[in-house]
């Protein structure tokens, strides 16, 4: 009976990573993900619409249509590359959405459904409408990538194991929001952090810099603010910097780049 369950159980695991395993777009790497795309954006839009009941938006109306500019331009230079490399299902079930919250933090982000945060503390940073290309280029990728997804799956496995794991998400749904909270970010208050990985920085690096060549944003400009935004915290890097590549990484992998973001800058004048 022993012997039965460990099988059973290994074939169960097996067949989770196999039903999970997906591509990313552009670098084409296999990864994970054990959570229904459906739940994903449903949790999405509820914990969305949480934080801007929960947070203050800003009142500086040129700087929030300039968000709202710039997420726009980079929303259909996303859909524009899905639909032209064969990933236009990826955005079924998206929402989109831009608000400039009111904050001092350095940063910014974006859940699945294309649901965008950035912090007025990260526009002195960005210093222009290219610069906050550069960073709602990021953080968009992170979502187009579904990194979120694959980072509460992991963790979920290592807590749950893989057959328990529909059963976590099931009959503990508080959990699941704990991971949700801290897998974008905002989960300082339940004690856990699920970083994204130095890979997953560098593929939301690359496709966010093609996102934002095909909308119109000079990609050249891209080092530019990742050289400011290193400089930002002093001897303390920046919350949107903590899990991110060393900047020498940074800068050479943009340049190795380049010259791929150029061509779809040219093309989109």
């Amino acid at each position: 009976m022993t012997r039965f369950f460990k099988t059973a159980t290994v074939f169960i695991f097996i067949n989770l990573l196999i039903l999970g395993c997906t591509k990313v777009p552009l670098t084409n790497r296999s990864q994970l993900h054990m959570i229904p795309g459906s739940e994903m954006l449903a949790m999405s839009n509820q914990q969305y619409g949480e934080f801007l009941n929960e947070n203050k938006l800003s009142a500086n109306k040129q700087q929030s249509e300039m968000v709202k500019r710039v997420g726009k331009n980079i929303e259909k230079a996303v859909t524009k590359y899905l639909n032209d490399n064969g990933y236009s299902d990826m955005l079924n079930g998206y929402s989109w959405e831009f608000n400039l919250v009111k904050s001092d933090q350095a940063n910014a982000w974006c859940m699945p459904g294309g649901k965008v945060v950035v912090y007025t503390g990260i526009l002195p940073i960005t210093k222009d409408e290219t610069g906050l290309a550069v960073v709602m280029g990021h953080e968009i990728a992170h979502a187009i990538a579904r990194h979120g997804n694959e980072r509460m799956s992991q963790e979920l496995l290592r807590q749950a194991g893989g057959v328990a794991l529909s059963v976590a998400l099931k009959d503990n749904p508080e959990e699941t929001r704990n991971y949700w909270l801290a897998a974008y970010g905002l989960g300082s208050e339940v004690g856990i952090m699920l970083p994204y990985s130095r890979l997953q920085e560098s593929e939301a690096d690359h496709l966010g810099l093609i996102f934002m060549a095909i909308a119109g944003y000079d990609p050249r400009k891209a080092p530019e603010f990742w050289k400011r935004m290193s400089k930002a915290g002093g001897t303390k890097p920046p919350e949107f910097l903590s899990t991110h590549p060393a900047d020498e990484t940074r800068i050479n992998n943009l340049k190795k780049w380049m010259p791929e973001a150029i061509k779809y800058y040219e093309e989109s004048k």
